[in-house]
């Protein structure tokens, strides 16, 4: 395999990955972002601990969709994210999610 083809299947597996991000989006309440990797989840618990000037900040997620190209089942039940770096949480907003209900 050349390095062309290497770079042309991440390119198409990146595209693949964006599409399904946009499709599964509105499925989810919160956007949750590391230092490594980007999540979408339902639920999500933040733990700080330590009351060092670099504490460990420690999340759990819920019904989790996680952005990762090279995982088979971006779905995941339950993630622990362990962290001495920044973690952001944002809540998406209502309007985007999807109405389950009336389908």
């Amino acid at each position: 395999m050349s390095t062309e083809d290497l770079e042309d299947f991440e390119a198409d597996r990146e595209l693949h990955l964006a599409q399904e991000y946009q499709d599964v989006a509105g499925m989810f309440r919160y956007a949750i972002e590391t230092e490594r990797r980007f999540y979408l989840a339902n639920t999500v618990e933040v733990n700080i601990k330590g009351d060092s000037a670099r504490p460990l900040i420690e999340v759990e997620l819920t019904d989790a969709w996680v952005w990762d190209m090279y995982r088979k089942s971006r779905f995941v039940p339950k993630v622990r994210i362990l962290s001495f770096k920044d973690v952001n949480v944002e809540e998406l907003p209502q309007d985007d999610l999807i109405e389950i209900d009336k389908a």
